[in-house]
C-alpha cells in the first residue's frame, strides 16, 4: 500500500478493509476508543508520533512494514 510519505490520513487508512484489518488486529482494544473517530483526519505520520507515548516503537514499525506490503 502506498502511504504517500506517511501523509495518508488515519481516516483513509479506516475506509480500506485490508488496513483496517492490520489496525483491528494489531491495536484491537485501542480501535473502540472514542478518539479513533477524531483521528480520522491525522496523518499516519501523525499517529505515529501520538502512538510513541503509549506504543512500543518496535511494534509501530512492524505495523507500518506491514501496511506497506498491502
Amino acid at each position: 500500500m502506498d502511504l504517500r510519505g506517511k501523509k495518508i490520513t488515519v481516516g483513509e487508512l479506516l475506509d480500506n478493509p485490508r488496513s483496517k484489518a492490520v489496525f483491528q488486529r494489531r491495536f484491537g482494544k485501542f480501535m473502540k476508543h472514542p478518539m479513533v473517530g477524531a483521528a480520522r483526519s491525522l496523518t499516519l505520520a501523525q499517529l505515529q508520533e501520538m502512538a510513541a507515548v503509549y506504543i512500543p516503537q518496535k511494534t509501530i514499525q512492524e505495523t507500518l512494514k506491514e501496511l506497506e506490503q498491502l
